[in-house]
């Protein structure tokens, strides 16, 4: 039997990458196609420029096809966190009888409270998932199919995206003939993917610190109960190099990548840098409370983020770092960690060869996207195999009505 492939795109913040892979062994990915294209991002959840946002997704999805050969007929994609929202309702489902559930009850469970086609006029519905689900013994499930019940109750996470964002996506994959494109939240994707069901039944929040854009997600469940994001990131340290120390911008990237928080720096300590050139020394302690200057202000918002959340959880859950913005920082995390006050682990995908966090999100959606098209697969196959014993139903009830 062939194995699903599946194509997907992801939106940095700096950077659109786009895959074409299929499963491995052991839950790993055999990539087939691969394609990158930089380009200027977005802010505030809007693209600084659609011109280049088009040539960027044209250039990536053009050399995932000529990398594998092949064309892609569906492509999955990942909505940034500043694009979406969340919100968590209730729902319950009472039956006459003891009925074992299946998963036409779950959806009819989420259709009762899905009202948002007509009460939201600027979002869509990407995402649909269960928090957990209750059965009328008060147990709490994560999965309750083939389960006997008289009343199923959940709460369920929904995240929504900007229609203007799925608009403006499906007219420029339009125009070079990819029709068929399945939306999903990127957030979602990488913390289904990074962190293990049992962490997630007792809560996490994972924080993905991009190049100019942070996310905040409080996860449980198989959903996010709460998600926000901010335009701050990796490249605003740059930035600061850059305009405090008078350098060109890749000269301060590259700066950056030499400072080390954890060194308590003196007067007589250094960085050696290239500028204009020439190797030069810069003072080490300067550097270092430029970049903390601007650590302790995103640690004030993800702060803040976490203290206006309106949901009962416990105060001592895992927090976990991903994402190519500060996970790479030498000390960032352990700065991070004091200022908040709280304890973070940087966490990356768990395959190798790709297990780095900026990574995260690309086999977030690659993993979401295959696990998806195993289930629709299965639908249909299990539909044809309905159909099958319909017909041979038919034909012996021909044969008994002939006879």
């Amino acid at each position: 039997m062939a194995k699903t492939e599946v194509a997907v795109l992801d939106f940095g913040s700096s950077k659109i990458s786009v895959l074409i892979a299929e499963r491995g062994i052991n839950n790993t990915f055999n990539i087939n196609g691969k394609g990158e294209s930089d380009y200027s991002g977005f802010a505030s959840a809007e693209f600084f420029d659609t011109k280049d946002l088009k040539t960027a997704i044209s250039v990536a999805i053009n050399n995932a096809i000529t990398h594998s050969g092949k064309k892609i007929r569906k492509l999955y994609i990942g909505v940034p966190a500043e694009f979406c929202y969340s919100e968590v309702k209730e729902s319950s489902l009472a039956y006459s009888s003891k009925k074992r559930i299946n998963d036409n009850d779950i959806y009819n469970l989420f259709d009762m409270v899905d009202d948002y086609n007509s009460t939201v006029s600027t979002h869509t519905v990407i995402n649909r998932s269960p928090i957990y689900f209750t059965l009328d013994d008060g147990r709490k499930v994560v999965d309750p199919n083939g389960m006997v019940t008289t009343k199923l109750s959940s709460q369920i996470s929904f995240i929504l995206a900007k229609k203007s964002f799925i608009e403006l996506i499906d007219s420029i994959l339009a125009e070079i003939s990819i029709m068929n494109c399945q939306y999903t939240s990127s957030v979602l994707a990488e913390s289904l993917y990074l962190l293990e069901p049992e962490v997630r039944d007792r809560f996490a929040i994972i924080i993905d610190s991009g190049y100019i854009t942070t996310s905040v997600a409080l996860v449980r469940g198989d959903g996010i109960l709460s998600l926000n994001a901010f335009s701050v990131g990796g490249g605003h340290i740059t930035g600061d190099l850059s305009q405090c120390l008078n350098l060109k911008f890749n000269e301060a990237e590259k700066l950056k990548r030499k400072v080390v928080l954890s060194l308590d720096a003196s007067e007589d300590d250094f960085y050696e840098t290239i500028v204009g050139g020439t190797i030069t020394p810069v003072p080490s302690k300067m550097v270092n409370e430029i970049v903390e200057s601007r650590l302790d202000m995103i640690a004030m918002t993800i702060n803040k983020i976490l203290h206006s959340i309106n949901i009962n959880y416990p105060d001592y859950i895992p927090i976990y770092l991903t994402g190519g913005g500060l996970s790479y920082l030498k000390g960032a995390k352990d700065y991070l960690s004091k200022i908040m006050g709280k304890n973070l682990e940087v966490i990356a995908p768990p395959v190798p060869q790709l297990n780095s966090p900026h990574y995260s999100s690309v086999l977030g959606l690659l993993d979401i996207a295959l696990t998806d098209e195993k289930s629709i697969n299965k639908n249909f196959l299990q539909k044809g195999f309905e159909k099958i014993l319909e017909k041979i139903k038919a034909l012996k009830n021909k044969q008994t009505s002939s006879n």
